[in-house]
């Protein structure tokens, strides 16, 4: 049985996650971490200095200032696994996640969907088969509740295309502000934000007299909690590295 830290437990995807984990006979969550508390059949603490219990990995769907908390405590209580699941990070932030996954086993995706994971592969096929001939444009759209934009998910399918494209695209966010034509090595990236849109996504490849979308679209926060506690479940007792959700499908190939 894998032992579960929650950090962000009172929150939207940490219910799901108790939701789900609570279904499963391979893992158990048996301590939370947040700063709004919460009364669940597992002690929560407002910090991870207070946390008692011995856990094997730590998941994270909280707010992007608790990484250092979070690695910190893995870094103290060491053989303990981090699966980084918010979104947000600033770019120092992001070293940091690297820094840290040579001492630590550290998971860290933007985007905890299998689903997500397959249409970046797509995305990177495309841009590397459509080449430059092709405009590339990606829409996303959450809740009104998110704070960043574009999100994290958007970021990570931008990279994939521009790793296609020899990472020569530059990432365009705010074209209201520019009076002239589009770029050719320009990546357009655009966010919609309104009522409880849970998570969709389009890369746009448009060229000579045709255009080619991909998209996802997430029906649920479930399917994020799922990937979030299979990772958890992957990364028990792993060494230390900066595993994702490329290490966790071709798990699954294997097994």
């Amino acid at each position: 049985m894998i032992r579960l830290l929650l950090s962000g437990c009172a929150g939207k995807m940490g219910a799901a996650v108790r939701s789900l984990a609570s279904s499963r006979t391979d893992c158990e969550i048996i301590a939370g971490v947040d700063l709004l508390g919460g009364t669940f059949e597992f002690p929560v603490y407002s910090s991870f200095d207070a946390v008692q219990e011995t856990v094997d990995v730590v998941v994270d769907f909280s707010h992007p200032s608790a990484l250092s908390p979070t690695l910190d405590y893995c870094r103290t209580h060491l053989g303990t696994a981090a699966v980084l699941c918010t979104t947000g990070y600033t770019p120092e932030q992001s070293e940091e996640i690297k820094e840290a996954a040579a001492e630590l086993p550290v998971f860290y995706s933007r985007n905890m969907s299998l689903g997500i994971n397959l249409l970046m592969e797509l995305a990177k096929t495309a841009g590397t088969v459509l080449g430059e001939s092709f405009d590339v444009e990606i829409v996303e759209a959450h809740h009104n509740q998110k704070i960043d934009a574009p999100s994290g998910t958007a970021l990570m399918l931008a990279d994939a295309v521009n790793q296609a494209r020899a990472n020569c695209m530059k990432y365009t966010y705010d074209r209201h502000s520019q009076r002239k034509k589009r770029d050719k090595a320009e990546l357009g990236i655009h966010s919609v934000r309104g009522g409880t849109i849970v998570g969709e996504h389009q890369v746009i490849f448009a060229g000579s007299h045709e255009v080619i979308t991909l998209s996802h679209s997430a029906q649920s926060k479930e399917l994020f909690a799922a990937g979030a506690v299979n990772a958890a479940i992957f990364m028990a007792g792993r060494s230390p590295g900066l595993y994702d959700m490329s290490h966790l499908i071709q798990n699954g190939k294997e097994a």
